[in-house]
């Protein structure tokens, strides 16, 4: 108490102001009357003329930081009741203990006004000020201010329990602290902020700080500061609620946070964080935003939850929603509050149809974060990357040549895909499906599901590719083909294919041959293979040539028709005397035509003489009148008669020269190469 509430006359008499006040400060009381002592607080401090200010001003309290605008907010009257009862609780029990004591005699009087110099000092007794003064000091908080200072008595696994001298304790989550610093530990003392109550009876704690208007100064500048404040919802009206935060306040259903009228309905009574985004002092018109705080407190936990996420971490997952092309997962521990996304590529190394097969809604899951999006916060999340990867088994468990059996697993423009094992898959190329016939669609060899077997033929592992071939599973008809089709053997088959340079021939399942346009007519020169053939006429057909390497086989048509060469050859023999006319002579060497076609050779005699250089050039016609003759002359009398032209057999030959008709005698007949030669008949 300050020198200036004692009365001046009192000050100038020390020694008898000593039996009016004891050593508490207070005036001696009588308790020998009726009266009893007073049993509250405020009756102490009314009959002893102390005033809380007056106490409170005697200690200077420690300068606080500033509110910061965003902190969650504490239920700022119930802790200041329960504060406050604390206090009163302990002030009556000092005054009640210092009131008991019996009363001063007269003889304690005297000897308390006269000083004796020869007594040892005795140590001062502390005044129901100083002790209350200490407790408001201690156990008081500013106004307008929700902060408690609490002791860390057991950490949980995701929350720390704080003892903040209520009935019961707060939990504080692990995740308001930030990333990477250490947790605390038991006996550390911590300042939190109550913001409500959990439904096991806990107080909700937090780290930040919530201002509690207590005027419309304080509601100004919250106002002009945007701060969050503290209020607490006192009834449901039209398109709101009602708010007290020093003053009524009108909260919009739109920004309550509330989604139908029975959430509104429950939050009569509890406290909740607002900020004010209209004021009018004199009209006393204030509203309110619960919706813009609670955004702002979830994005904030967001951004710093999202900051302790890394690629390839392993965490928990809960399955929230399901869609066709994945399932999304709220993450769990440290994460609450972050969701992932989980492709329909990224469940099971082989191929999933329909995410509803492996997965369900409120699914527990182990799921690997895979990638990180900073700018969209996009996080990717695999479940199967947690497996072994079967192809790093392929391997050793097939190579090039074997023949091996999967499932047809999807159907492309190119080709059909076949499983294998779950995750390896073998493409079957269209150009592999048969061997007789050319294939544009996969669905005409094979549809999904079917079960095949196939021909590995390649082997990437890098590209993580395997080249199947289905027609290969069947054998290859080139191998039977090599050993049945000898050249000079005859085929028959339809016509497959026609193009401008020849027809095509089907020998055999999975062997087509190709007859070239010069063997396919031998009497005349065709523009197109179609002016004689077309697709599906069965022919006879000559092999030529066979390369099962590279898959060809050449073969004639027209080599297997009778010609009048092979009549002439099936006819005659060395020896037989035959008719023709001399095409051309050269050097001793004539070419004889002795049938339509058939050209034949022949060496002229060196006895007979060539003919004169003066004389006229054959003019290439034939001397029928002879020829008549002659034949006429054999006919009656069996031997032809000597030429006019010439002189007897014996004496001279008449000479060759192109353009007439002679008697010839065969002298070799080749059949294997058609070869026919002649010698001049004398």
């Amino acid at each position: 108490m300050s020198d200036a509430s004692i009365p001046e006359t009192e000050i100038s008499h020390p020694v008898s102001q000593k039996a009016e006040f004891n050593s508490d400060g207070l005036p001696p009381q009588d308790f020998s009357g009726p009266e009893k002592p007073p049993e509250s607080v405020p009756e102490i401090v009314a009959e002893t003329g102390f005033f809380e200010d007056e106490i409170a001003s005697e200690w200077e309290l420690p300068p606080e930081p500033p509110v910061d605008p965003k902190i969650d907010p504490g239920i700022a009257s119930e802790v200041e009741a329960e504060t406050a009862e604390r206090a009163i609780r302990a002030a009556a029990l000092h005054a009640a203990q210092t009131m008991t004591a019996p009363p001063p005699t007269p003889a304690n009087v005297a000897t308390n006004a006269i000083p004796n110099t020869a007594a040892e000092p005795e140590a001062p007794e502390e005044s129901f000020a100083d002790i209350y003064s200490e407790f408001q000091r201690t156990h008081s908080r500013r106004e307008g201010e929700s902060r408690i200072r609490g002791t860390v008595v057991a950490v949980t696994a995701d929350s720390v329990l704080v003892d903040i001298g209520f009935k019961s304790e707060g939990i504080l989550p692990l995740a308001a602290f930030p990333a990477g610093s250490e947790p605390p530990k038991p006996g550390d003392a911590l300042e939190v902020s109550v913001k409500g109550r959990d439904e096991d009876g806990y107080y909700e704690l937090s780290l930040f700080r919530t201002a509690v208007p207590r005027d419309w100064s304080s509601l100004e500048r919250a106002f002009e500061e945007k701060s969050t404040i503290a209020g607490t919802v006192t009834a449901v009206i039209k398109g709101g609620l009602h708010v007290d935060v020093g003053v009524r306040a009108f909260l919009p259903a739109s920004r309550s946070g509330a989604r139908d009228a029975a959430e509104m309905e429950k939050l009569i009574g509890q406290e909740i964080r607002v900020r004010i985004t209209r004021l009018d002092v004199q009209d006393e018109d204030v509203v309110v935003d619960r919706r813009v705080v609670t955004e702002e407190e979830a994005q904030e936990l967001k951004t710093r939850r999202y900051a302790e996420v890394r690629e390839g971490a392993i965490v928990d997952g809960t399955v929230r929603t399901i869609a066709e092309y994945g399932a999304f997962l709220d993450l769990g521990g440290s994460l609450d509050g972050v969701s992932g996304l989980l492709h329909i590529s990224d469940m099971a190394w082989s191929r999933v149809a329909n995410v509803g097969d492996i997965l369900t809604v409120g699914q527990q899951l182990e799921v690997k974060i895979l990638k990180i999006d900073p700018d969209t916060r996009r996080i990717a999340l695999g479940l199967k990357q947690l497996q072994a990867h079967p192809w790093d088994a392929v391997a050793v468990k097939y190579s090039p040549g074997q023949r091996v059996r999967g499932v047809v697993s999807r159907i492309a423009e190119f080709g059909a895909f076949v499983e294998l094992e779950p995750g390896v898959e073998g493409l079957v190329h269209l150009s592999e499906m048969s061997w007789s016939k050319r294939i544009h669609k996969a669905t005409e060899v094979v549809n999904v599901s079917d079960v095949v077997d196939a021909v590995i033929l390649s082997i990437a592992i890098p590209e993580r590719r395997i080249g199947l071939g289905l027609k290969q599973a069947l054998g290859d008809p080139w191998v039977e083909a090599a050993a049945r089709l000898a050249p000079g053997s005859v085929v028959e088959g339809p016509v497959a294919s026609i193009s401008r340079f020849g027809a095509f021939i089907q020998v055999s399942e999975g062997v087509e041959g190709l007859v070239h346009i010069s063997e396919i007519a031998a009497d005349r020169r065709l523009n197109h293979p179609s002016d004689l053939l077309h697709v599906g006429q069965v022919v006879r057909a000559l092999v030529l040539d066979l390369d099962k390497d590279k898959r060809q086989l050449r073969l004639s048509i027209k080599q297997l028709i009778p010609t009048g060469l092979d009549e002439f050859l099936a006819e005659h023999k060395v020896g037989d005397r035959v008719t023709g006319r001399v095409v051309s002579v050269d050097s001793g060497n004539a070419q004889v035509e002795v049938g339509d076609g058939i050209l034949c050779f022949c060496k002229l005699p060196s006895e007979a003489p060539a003919p004169d250089s003066d004389a006229a050039p054959a003019t290439g016609k034939v001397d029928l009148s002879a020829f008549s003759s002659m034949l006429k002359t054999k006919w009656k009398t069996g031997s032809a008669a000597e030429p006019s032209l010439g002189k007897k057999a014996g004496k001279s030959i008449e000479p060759v020269v192109a353009g007439q008709v002679r008697s010839f005698s065969v002298s070799l007949l080749d059949v294997a190469t058609k070869r026919i030669a002649l010698e001049l008949a004398l």
